[in-house]
């Protein structure tokens, strides 16, 4: 019995011999030590250190990464001092145990650790996670969940077999707008929808790409280690083309647009309509970066067309559009209405919208912005209509970093586990297989082949370097 359990049980044990009033314990919103986990944290800078901050009310035991001086640049404000806001985080990056190779520290703290946050670039995803769960380890994994198919499959059924709590980044799977917007669907607001649009705005001015690998190479700074990044992707030499923020419109590392922004804007259509696996994609782009006859970046502007059959039942066609280019306005849309909303003047009302999606329905359209923000119903006659719809889902009352917290402390559900995203991620990354293939893709997620295509197979999976597999 390792230690965990050990403590586990013995907890249960103590429990039905004496409970103690919470407020006994330390007052009105005091949490209890055995209510607080012991995390670690991988990959801390960046987005890492946004999911991290949600969760410094546990302890954090241990943070992993390969470069500390990003860490500290994103915890600090240009005048060197600690960021309003992430004092907490930075007193807690202060007491924890730092490892640059997260292999390590689970050789060392496993058996400490409840839980883990990983937020590393996409193609570590898979072979973190999966040796966490392993371990018997909890684990949040960004958005997407993965940079392949396969790799979503295998954290899936890793899930499965080891039992723990598992959760993917898409933090407006727990909004509550989202969940409104899904209501009033089911409610009939908009009737049958056969047809959606979504869109991103990214990569534009957010990162670079479509273009070759960089000429010539760079000495990794002083405390960047460059073979951990890599980790199972090639070698190829260093470059701040790459790290620390770049990385996701290389095709080694990242997914481009639609790995990044697709969770957030795809993800309410595939919960709301349950769509199932897709039986056609067929996306078109402009050029991919290549270097030696090899794509090595994405390209700067794509669209992907899905048709999710639904086993016959009303089947639904769903487009993607990213660099900038957005949909056909609906005839049935009002002029007034803008396809992209933006901060007002004084900088109020709605979030910079980054993006939305349309979903055309029989008797109206619903749009939303990213993350499921701000739903509006058209005609605006139907949200009075449908403003007593019936609130089929829960409200949840954390944000997702702590939904995961408090579902580790089965004192709640995790919203998106892996057995949700992983099949959402595996939508979103056959649209990135159709574009590397330059083929439609008819996929038999059973078999998980591509039987008009077989040669696009390749990009459904992926070699690791040397002595890392999966």
């Amino acid at each position: 019995m390792d230690r965990r359990t050990f403590l586990k049980e013995s907890a249960l044990t103590a429990a039905g011999l004496s409970v103690v009033p919470r407020h006994v314990l330390g007052g009105a919103g005091h949490q209890a030590p055995s209510d607080t986990l012991n995390i670690a944290g991988i990959g801390v800078g960046g987005r890492g250190a946004s999911n991290m901050n949600a969760l410094t009310g546990e302890n954090i035991v241990a943070v992993c990464d390969i470069d500390f001086g990003h860490v500290d640049r994103t915890l600090r404000g240009e005048d060197g001092t600690v960021a309003d806001g992430l004092r907490a985080l930075h007193e807690a990056y202060e007491q924890a145990e730092r490892y640059t190779d997260y292999r390590r520290m689970f050789d060392d703290l496993a058996d400490d650790l409840d839980g883990v946050v990983i937020s590393t670039p996409d193609h570590l995803h898979a072979v973190a996670a999966k040796e966490a769960m392993e371990r018997g380890l909890h684990v949040y994994v960004e958005k997407p969940l993965t940079r392949t198919v396969r790799e979503a499959r295998t954290l899936m059924e890793t899930a499965d077999e080891t039992g723990v709590v598992t959760q993917m980044g898409n933090q407006g799977h727990t909004h509550p707008d989202g969940r409104r917007a899904i209501e009033w669907v089911w409610d009939g607001a908009i009737g049958p929808v056969h047809e959606i649009h979504a869109w991103t705005d990214r990569p534009a001015s957010w990162w670079p790409q479509g273009g070759s690998r960089p000429e010539g190479s760079m000495s990794p700074p002083d405390g960047v280690n460059w073979d951990l990044f890599l980790g199972p992707a090639p070698e190829v030499p260093y470059h701040d083309a790459y790290h620390p923020f770049d990385w996701r419109g290389w095709v080694d590392y990242g997914t481009g647009a639609l790995g990044d922004m697709g969770a957030h804007l795809i993800d309410h259509a595939m919960w709301a309509l349950d769509l199932g696996p897709p039986t056609e994609v067929w996306g078109s782009s402009n050029a991919f970066g290549t270097s030696d006859g090899k794509q090595v970046s994405w390209p700067t502007a794509e669209t992907v067309h899905y048709t999710f059959g639904r086993g016959g039942r009303n089947p639904v066609e769903l487009t993607w559009y990213d660099g900038g280019l957005l949909p056909p306005r609906p005839q049935a849309l009002p002029d007034d209405v803008p396809l992209v909303r933006e901060l007002g003047p004084d900088g109020d009302g709605p979030p910079p919208s980054w993006g939305g999606a349309i979903w055309v329905g029989e008797d109206g359209i619903l749009m939303h912005d990213t993350y499921g923000r701000t739903p509006r119903l058209y005609p605006k006659a139907l949200e009075a209509q449908h403003s007593d719809a019936p609130q089929e889902l829960p409200r949840v009352g954390t944000g997702h970093q702590a939904n995961w917290a408090e579902a580790c402390k089965e004192q709640a559900e995790a919203t998106c586990p892996f057995d949700y995203a992983a099949p959402l991620t595996e939508a979103l990354l056959l649209g990135v297989v159709s574009l590397q293939a330059g083929t439609p893709v008819r996929y038999d997620p059973r078999s998980m082949n591509i039987p008009n295509a077989p040669e696009a197979e390749r990009y459904l999976r992926r070699d690791y370097r040397g002595e890392w597999s999966l």
